[in-house]
């Protein structure tokens, strides 16, 4: 397969530009304010004073003959300033941008905003999931927002903390980069329970890329980067509400104020606050379904926006509190035994950013970005017995410059980078340590002809204190076949630097002990990956299709060993292979006008060496089926949502050697997950009511021995199915758009 691969990918990089005659002009038109060029599709490109011209495609590019009688081209957009830019003789390609206008201001124009769909002109397989897809399930944090996502799998870690793990290309979350604005952000301490500080209602978009991502923002990435974007205060609403309730005792409240101060300074508060004390024990295995949860988070952020540059600054403020266990624990006791096994996880967090820009020359070819962030993370925590606290205090700096010459197909990107980390930690009676710092630099280089061919070529070299030099190289293709029929390829490597303890504190939820191998290396992987969509035009109607398959390899990996010891999980070097082959096809179509409907179906070939065997990856799910139906009613009033899930088969690391009643199936087989929620839209607010988990499955004894909580047999981490039965929500949306 992997020959195949590079054979596929080498033939089409060495497919040879077409060049373009001399009585022909081509280019793109995009958002002035789009920093990403993002190209305008539609946008009218006419010769002045005729009827001559053309339409921009779906990526913003378009092409068009000369015109004898005029050099002067009148580009425009609905909604935007037109504008008139004179073509010289000699010009092959020209780049322009409109400005947003107020032309048409009185003019309203009703339609369905996309949900969840891939990036037509980014040469890595991204997906863009908007507030408009968040908005079909109970999305109250980033871990809830990928339910209807046939990519990104989100499970429990365990069966007693509440902690939660995503999956992207069969890896477990670690191996996928989490970003906040393009900054890393979910990592070291902040990996365990950091789905949950991330509140829906605040996010703008979620960007999925699949793959070695671009080598900008460092050398992680080695299954795909989720970038998250957040509501800006130019963009967003002037205030919004949000109020989320269910019958497992979780209430929710979510708001957000933004003011324009003058036409260049804008500042917004988000603020959100979480209760959940539901003490509801589904199994009846005398332990929380879920933790309580109390969380509250505040940010501050300002924005000054010229036509020269932008600078952006704000602070982050999280405090969180999860008390976990058996119901008959209760908080604030002096030891954690005597009523009852007890889980106290009491997290502090403060960020402070800053992004500046700005733009150089006339001709705007050429920019320069500075982005700061620093974060300070503490953990108090004990499980039962066992006490465990960690301290991480984080930097990072990313300088990036660009350069397109201008009317120029080639793209220059370089930059430096400057990444540190410092945790201090303690369990039980053993402290340990960690200081990284890594200094870094990068150059990327896209080449763009028009909307046929893109390629971007990047290495950066890291000089990494504890391991070295990190040399990471990266390439990614795209290519249209045919319009609307489009091939990626990418071929690329990342490293991983794990931090064992703080990424897996929630094991100690076990009497397993946790053994770490002292000369543990960095991780090390190479990815590639080929993906083909396009559209399909059948009976009228456009169904869109996509197929993708991705191959990783590990070249060291730090194995999380459940199987060579009921009582222990080792972590220790690779020895062996460990490999993931991941094959997924996807469709949607929209039969009658209102209706969305999306098919997928993804195969997950996961083999790791484990205990000096090559073994199936444990407690993942071998295939996932996603069904998705969407109705939004005539005027937009009503909107029901649905959504099936299909997960497993998968394996269970072996507790044979267990006495009879504390053993485990060694396999768990597919399961079903189904979600609803019906909305009603109003002009200003709007409610909704829906159900999770609506076959109320869940894994039957997700904890071993839970009436011996400090046992030898009691283990929460083999958990791979749903842990609470069903839900019912309700909740609504207040707001005040801008301009009115």
């Amino acid at each position: 397969m992997n020959k195949l691969f590079y054979t596929i990918f080498f033939v089409f990089l060495s497919l040879p530009v077409i060049l373009k005659g001399q009585n022909t002009i081509e280019g793109k038109v995009f958002d002035a304010a789009d920093k990403e060029e993002t190209g305008l599709p539609g946008a009218s490109v006419i010769w002045a004073g005729t009827v001559t011209g053309t339409s921009t495609n779906a990526a913003g590019y378009f092409k068009l003959k000369r015109n004898r009688e005029t050099d002067k081209l009148v580009i425009s957009f609905i909604g935007y300033r037109s504008d008139t830019i004179t073509v010289g003789k000699d010009d092959k390609y020209l780049k322009t941008s409109l400005r947003q206008g107020n032309e048409l201001g009185e003019v309203l124009v009703f339609g369905r905003a996309p949900g969840a769909h891939i990036n037509k002109t980014d040469p890595v397989l991204t997906v863009n999931i908007t507030g408009a897809e968040l908005r079909k399930a109970a999305c109250c944090n980033l871990s809830e927002s990928f339910e209807t996502s046939a990519s990104v799998d989100v499970n429990y870690t365990d069966a007693a903390t509440g902690a939660k793990q995503i999956q992207l290309l069969g890896l477990a979350g670690n191996y996928t980069q989490i970003l906040s604005e393009n900054v890393p952000s979910m990592y070291g301490l902040a990996s365990a329970y950091g789905l949950n500080y991330i509140p829906g209602p605040w996010m703008e978009s979620i960007q999925v890329a699949k793959g070695t991502s671009s080598v900008r923002n460092g050398y992680e990435s080695i299954a795909g980067q989720i970038n998250v974007e957040y509501k800006k205060p130019a963009t967003s609403e002037k205030v919004y509400v949000n109020g989320f309730l269910s019958d497992a005792g979780r209430q929710e409240l979510n708001a957000n104020a933004s003011v324009l101060l003058n036409d260049k300074l804008s500042t917004m508060i988000l603020a959100h606050t979480e209760n959940q004390n539901g003490m509801r024990d589904h199994n009846k295995d005398g332990f929380r379904d879920e933790p309580d949860v109390h969380q509250y988070h505040f940010i501050n952020r300002w924005d000054y926006l010229t036509p020269k540059g932008d600078i952006r600054v704000g602070v982050n403020y999280l405090e969180e509190e999860r008390i976990g266990g058996q119901l008959s624990y209760k908080n604030n006791k002096n030891d954690t035994w005597s009523d009852g096994f007890g889980i106290n996880i009491l997290t502090k967090r403060f960020e402070a950013f800053s992004k500046a820009g700005t733009i150089f020359t006339k001709s705007k070819s050429m920019s320069l970005g500075w982005i700061q962030n620093y974060s300070y993370h503490t953990q108090n925590s004990f499980f039962g017995l066992r006490n465990y606290s960690g301290t991480q205090n984080s930097y990072y700096s990313n300088l990036l410059y660009q350069w397109t010459p201008m009317l120029s197909k080639h793209t220059l990107d370089a930059g430096f980078s400057y990444k540190y980390d410092l945790y201090d930690e303690r369990l039980d009676l053993s402290l340990l340590g960690k200081k990284e710092s890594v200094p870094g630099a990068f150059v990327q280089y896209t080449y763009s002809d028009t909307s046929k061919v893109t390629l971007v070529a990047g290495i950066r070299v890291d000089e990494h204190n504890l391991y070295g030099t990190l040399i990471t190289p990266r390439v990614h293709l795209r290519y249209e076949i045919i319009n609307g029929l489009v091939l990626r390829a990418s071929a690329g490597k990342g490293y991983r630097s794990a931090n064992v303890l703080a990424e897996n504190s929630f094991l100690l939820a076990s009497s397993r002990n946790m053994i770490i191998a002292n000369d543990l290396k960095i991780e090390e992987a190479w990815n590639s990956g080929v993906s083909l969509s396009g559209q399909i035009h059948l009976g009228g109607k456009e169904i869109k299709v996509s197929s993708e398959f991705f191959h990783t390899g590990f070249v060291n990996q730090i194995i999380a060993d459940l199987d060579a010891d009921v009582n222990e999980v080792r972590f220790y070097n690779l020895n062996g292979k460990s490999y993931s082959n991941v094959l997924q096809f996807e469709a949607s179509l929209q039969p009658v006008e209102g209706l969305d409907l999306l098919a997928a179906w993804r195969i997950n070939d996961v083999m790791m060496t484990i205990d000096d065997v090559l073994r199936t990856k444990p407690l993942a799910s071998r295939y996932k089926g996603l069904l998705t139906a969407s109705y939004l009613t005539h005027l937009r009033k009503w909107q029901f949502d649905y959504t099936l899930q299909v997960n497993g088969p998968g394996r269970i690391p072996s507790t044979i050697t267990n006495p009879e009643g504390y053993r485990m199936p060694d396999s768990f087989d597919a399961f079903p997950v189904m979600n609803g929620q019906i909305t009603r839209n109003f002009k200003k607010f709007n409610v909704y009511a829906g159900v999770e988990n609506l076959l109320d499955f869940t894994q039957h004894m997700a904890i071993l021995d839970a009436n011996d909580p400090f046992g030898e047999y009691f283990d929460s981490s083999l958990i791979w199915g749903p842990v609470h039965g069903r839900k019912i929500y309700a909740g609504f949306r207040f707001f005040f758009n801008r301009g009115i």
